[in-house]
């Protein structure tokens, strides 16, 4: 049932998303208005009619919509690649995750919503205007119960211990594997998320000089490309989202 404050999706009949909150008021399409005041005690699936009589499904929430809708700054880890991380690491509901370099917060999101409430996600950022941004982003997804946001620098050492994961999206991760061999759990993975080869390269040496603490280091990168489904063709689009960055797993023996 929906109530004041709750978070909804409202698809129009275009299949266009508003990522609305409920309150008092109207919300204003190109469509028409909605008095969102309409739909407190209503269920979610129900449709509710604009003024000007469009049908507009109401939809709870989830997390593709948060990330898709989230205010950004720098740019974020695509969902295509935040999916690789949680599957090849294993993430799982209760992990406890190390996370630097956090930027607008999207990966953050993405993994907040898989550890699930016995869950904790440390964010280490350097950039204070990157951490508000971030964190503004958790308390409007609804996280703050389970994400913290430091401002601080992860190349002068990690305040936790134990830890399951450990996820970095800097410009020189080989600089975290030492503290990383103090901080993970035995089984936790170290991620290192990096645009461009040479790091990659970096990171692998660095991982060598401490051969005997990880396995041998793995590194994918994720490519996706829709199909274009007309009766007269079905063929791959010509457009795609293509090179982002290059992940590399290593785990902690």
């Amino acid at each position: 049932m929906i109530k004041y404050g709750d978070k909804i999706v409202l698809l129009d009949p275009r299949g266009k998303r508003y990522l609305v909150t409920i309150k008092e008021g109207e919300f204003h399409t190109d469509l028409g208005i909605i008095n969102l005041s309409d739909l407190i005690g209503k269920e979610f699936g129900v449709v509710i009619n604009s003024h000007t009589d469009y049908p507009f499904r109401v939809l709870k929430p989830r997390i593709v919509d948060y990330i898709d809708k989230m205010k950004r700054g720098p740019q974020i880890i695509h969902p295509k690649d935040a999916a690789q991380i949680v599957a090849f690491a294993g993430i799982s509901p209760g992990d406890i995750i190390i996370e630097a370099g956090v930027g607008s917060g999207a990966l953050t999101l993405f993994l907040a919503n898989i550890i699930g409430p016995n869950g904790k996600i440390i964010g280490y950022e350097i950039r204070e205007d990157f951490a508000k941004l971030a964190w503004r982003n958790v308390e409007w997804a609804g996280f703050s119960d389970r994400v913290e946001i430091k401002l601080r620098d992860i190349y002068e050492g990690i305040e936790e211990d134990n830890v399951d994961h450990i996820i970095l999206d800097l410009p020189q991760p080989e600089n975290v594997v030492e503290h990383a061999v103090q901080s993970l759990k035995p089984g936790g993975f170290l991620v290192a998320y990096t645009p461009c080869i040479n790091q990659v390269d970096r990171f692998y040496k660095k991982i060598n000089e401490y051969k005997k603490h990880f396995t041998r280091p793995k590194t994918i990168e994720c490519l996706v490309r829709e199909q274009e489904i007309k009766k007269e063709c079905i063929r791959p689009r010509t457009t795609m989202l293509a090179h982002t960055g290059y992940i590399t797993f290593v785990r902690k023996r």
